[in-house]
């Protein structure tokens, strides 16, 4: 297994893509903030945006991260994923780096991939002359438990005592400490139609639905034709 970033294998974003285009539901394809700055990274940023590759070069992960300016406490950290990207192209002085993603395709999920992904993220702070990873965990347990607050679930644990959450206890395991969770990381705004069409639902009247895959509810305006969802995410720290 290798690790390749965008800068020194550029070929390998679009079959990158394409490997992992099914693991994230569709609705988080349409980030309001998100969606803006995107596609800079692998042109601004490719040094932090990388690939897991095997011995025939397929796509072990996927990865995309982001250098950002923080102080260290909690205080100072982005108000979520869409804050943290904005203020990694907006504001100079980063001295961290700031996972935003990393993506398994779907056959080879469940083999430790995601752990490695994020080991070879802090190789990449490091090489970079970055002091620690920060990240915004999407957890992944959260789209069952949708009406159960954010600050609440992050606190959750198994009789073990590690964490309940599968992405978080990936993080966890390799030494990561909870920050802070973050109910509103992530805004994602549509018509009616484009939730409809991104959830696979019918929202016939105005009102807050859950969906499938959801972390929390979809309001829904069907007077101003708008449909507003906030993501939760948990900020959580890796010492280098």
């Amino acid at each position: 297994m290798k690790i390749a970033t965008v800068a020194e294998r550029p070929e390998l974003v679009e079959p990158g893509w394409q490997a992992t285009s099914d693991v994230l539901p569709e609705y988080n394809n349409h980030g309001d903030v998100l969606n803006r700055y995107w596609g800079r990274l692998t042109e601004e940023r490719p040094d932090f945006q990388f690939h897991l590759v095997g011995e025939e070069d397929e796509i072990l992960a996927r990865a995309r991260s982001i250098p950002v300016r923080w102080d260290g406490s909690v205080a100072d950290l982005p108000d979520g994923i869409d804050a943290a990207i904005a203020r990694g192209f907006d504001e100079g002085g980063a001295n961290v780096l700031c996972a935003l993603v990393i993506m398994v395709p779907r056959v080879l999920q469940g083999r430790g991939l995601s752990a490695l992904a994020v080991q070879a993220m802090g190789q990449l702070a490091l090489r970079g002359g970055l002091k620690t990873l920060i990240a915004p965990v999407r957890p992944s347990w959260k789209d069952r438990y949708p009406l159960v607050p954010i600050a609440r679930y992050a606190g959750w644990r198994r009789a073990d005592g590690l964490l309940f959450d599968p992405s978080m206890r990936v993080h966890e395991r390799l030494g990561a400490v909870i920050l802070k969770p973050e109910p509103r990381s992530l805004r994602i705004t549509g018509t009616v139609s484009d939730w409809e069409e991104w959830t696979e639902m019918s929202f016939p009247a105005t009102g807050e639905y859950w969906f499938p895959a959801g972390l929390a509810t979809v309001k829904v305006d069907c007077e101003s034709d708008r449909g507003s969802y906030w993501e939760p995410n948990v900020w959580m720290q890796h010492a280098l």
